[in-house]
């Protein structure tokens, strides 16, 4: 049986946008997702005050922190060629929307 949330659980909805706290790049990554290296991970620092964890996506410049990123949903990893596909959140840099 999975667990729902704590009966004096609070929903808060975040606006999906940050700063890069820290990050570092993995270019030995563990078993898995050798296919992705090398990938950038990053604290990110929601507008709203928490961090998340995440990877960093559809950089064309190496990241620095205190830039603005925006989160994307991604695929995650798929379970072979016919199986599953997980999707999930990454961040990326905030696009200038006009």
């Amino acid at each position: 049986m999975i667990p729902g949330p704590a009966p004096d659980a609070e929903q808060v909805r975040f606006a999906g946008t940050g700063e890069i706290y820290s990050f570092t790049t993995l270019n030995n990554p563990p078993a898995g997702f050798e296919d992705q290296s090398p990938y950038t991970l990053a604290l990110v620092r929601l507008d709203e005050g928490p961090l998340v964890t995440t990877q960093l996506t559809d950089l064309v410049e190496a990241p620095r922190i205190g830039d603005r990123v925006e989160m994307v949903t991604r695929r995650l990893y798929s379970d072979g060629d016919s199986g599953a596909i997980t999707y999930g959140y990454k961040f990326r840099p905030l696009l200038q929307h006009k």
